[in-house]
């Protein structure tokens, strides 16, 4: 029975206040915690998949290697402004050379066929 008068006595002195207040902020403390540690193991896996893709041959201009010719002028059209409004934003457009004078981007490696070391006869 002295368990009884103990739990009132915890009631009455908002002892209950003060715990569910402890484990509310014990939940919350666990929960960022938790979810930091998600977050680290997303940008660990976002890590790794970056070091096993092979870089794009993308020039400074935004257009492929096979936009550029053997001495790296870019072939590809582009929007060029041609009218602008008294905030100098341009109004219109219409289509012209990409202005880029040579391919800035990564070399892709050659591809080489070498033959079998081991001879299966």
């Amino acid at each position: 029975m002295n368990w009884v008068w103990l739990v009132l006595i915890l009631f009455w002195t908002g002892g209950f206040a003060w715990a569910a207040d402890n484990v509310r902020t014990a939940l919350r403390h666990r929960h960022e915690r938790r979810m930091e540690v998600l977050e680290a193991a997303k940008q660990e896996r976002l890590a790794l998949d970056a070091t096993h893709r092979t870089p794009e041959p993308v020039c400074g201009c935004t257009h492929h290697l096979a936009k550029h010719d053997k001495q790296g002028r870019c072939h590809e059209r582009v929007e060029v402004p041609t009218a602008w409004d008294e905030h100098r934003k341009p109004v219109r457009y219409e289509a012209g050379p990409c202005n880029c004078q040579q391919y800035i981007g990564p070399q892709p490696l050659s591809q080489v066929y070498a033959e079998e070391l081991t001879d299966r006869a």
